[in-house]
């Protein structure tokens, strides 16, 4: 007699684990949903022949894969797979290959490959495809790390205590990351700044605006020279793209608030004569005399500079907190019908989450997971679940009350 899903629970035991003492307990939803965390002996048997003729050459008979971007499906959840092999065979997942695998099987064959893949052991210690190479470290501390050279100038947190040289603190990334490139490529000239820039990564440029990005905001500590009333009447003109108190509201201009005078002065020299090539800031700035320049950053630099609209990254340890509630502890799903992410191919595990994030694999939760996630949180998550133990489980079906 076939068994109503509404009219049972599944409970879901970790097998070789002390760590889980207490079953999970899962509401079904329907039968085809769940059908394949309760199949039977039989089933398993026949889905193992189903493998064999066409799962194995890319998935293994064992269900541990080999090969660059292909997933282990040995443990895996049973009802989890089912689906996915559903949405391969209509066309929803949008990868030809799978497609073309299943194109031609029946949603029986379907269900018992699951159940078979499902009632293997998973694999064991790090994924296969794990890499050797530890988790990149946290992007704050490394950006703090990368900017002691930068400190002897330009202060230990971005603030500025020496005339002419500018804050860093209150400003975009972006901007930030700009103005390096620029230093490094020449069309910013500066004899010191040139070959400092010149030996900083691409990746430390990102950390290193970060860290000053997430800095508290202060005034630079330096003097300033010039008429703050004269100059608050001469910045109406740079309100639009400045901000009316020297914020900006764009990551590509940069905020003049609390900046320091002296450094301002030399900027709008350096647009003046042609040292910054910005057609509109040269246009600006040929107008102005010295006087007017000083008083301008004067005025500049009274005003209280704000920190950009930059998040904390959550660490590792963070993201995967919140991935776990779903995905189970350390990736061990107890639910049939979420996949289970410890020890999955590390590369696999990359290729996903970067689908999630560009929309091109479709899952609203996991689209607003992934929406904020930087390469390094991908990789870092990668590597973590990659390296966890993968946990068996077995689903009992319990009697309706």
């Amino acid at each position: 007699m076939k068994r109503s899903a509404h009219s049972l629970l599944l409970a879901v035991l970790f097998l070789g684990s002390s760590a889980f003492a207490q079953p999970a307990v899962v509401q079904p939803g329907s039968a085809d949903d769940l059908k394949a965390a309760y199949a039977t002996a039989q089933d398993v048997a026949d889905g193992k022949r189903v493998a064999q003729s066409s799962c194995v050459g890319c998935h293994g008979l064992n269900g541990i894969s080999t090969a660059k971007g292909v997933p282990h499906l040995a443990g895996q959840r049973a009802a989890y797979l089912h689906l996915e092999l559903r949405n391969y065979k209509a066309g929803v997942r949008g990868n030809e290959a799978m497609g073309a695998a299943v194109k031609f099987l029946s949603d029986d064959s379907l269900f018992k490959a699951s159940a078979y893949y499902a009632s293997l052991d998973p694999v064991s210690g790090a994924g296969e495809g794990a890499k050797s190479a530890p988790a990149k470290p946290d992007p704050v501390q490394a950006g703090k790390a990368a900017a002691a050279g930068c400190a002897g100038c330009h202060g230990e947190t971005g603030v500025s205590a020496m005339p002419g040289t500018p804050s860093l603190v209150g400003l975009d990334p972006k901007y930030l990351a700009a103005a390096m490139k620029a230093y490094k490529g020449g069309q910013r000239k500066s004899d010191i700044m040139k070959p400092m820039a010149a030996a900083v990564t691409d990746a430390d440029v990102g950390n290193i605006t970060l860290y000053y990005a997430l800095q508290k905001a202060t005034r630079a500590q330096t003097p300033a020279a010039g008429d703050k009333a004269a100059g608050k009447a001469a910045a109406a003109a740079c309100a639009g793209c400045h901000g009316e108190q020297g914020v900006s509201a764009t990551p590509a201009t940069p905020s003049l608030a609390g900046q320091d005078a002296q450094y301002l002065v030399a900027a709008l020299g350096a647009y003046k004569n042609g040292g910054r090539g910005d057609e509109t800031m040269k246009g600006l700035a040929s107008s102005l005399d010295d006087a007017a320049m000083k008083n301008l950053a004067a005025y500049y630099a009274s005003l209280q500079p704000q920190s950009p609209n930059v998040r904390k990254p959550l660490a590792t340890a963070e993201w995967a907190e919140r991935c776990d509630r779903c995905h189970g502890i350390n990736g061990n799903s107890t639910d049939p019908r979420l996949p289970a992410l410890a020890g999955q191919r590390e590369d696999y595990l990359q290729a996903v989450l970067q689908a999630y994030r560009t929309g091109k694999r479709k899952s609203p939760a996991m689209a607003a997971m992934s929406d904020v996630l930087t390469d390094a949180d991908i990789d870092n998550l990668a590597a973590y679940y990659s390296r966890q133990k993968a946990r068996a489980v077995v689903y009992v079906t319990l009697p309706a009350k």
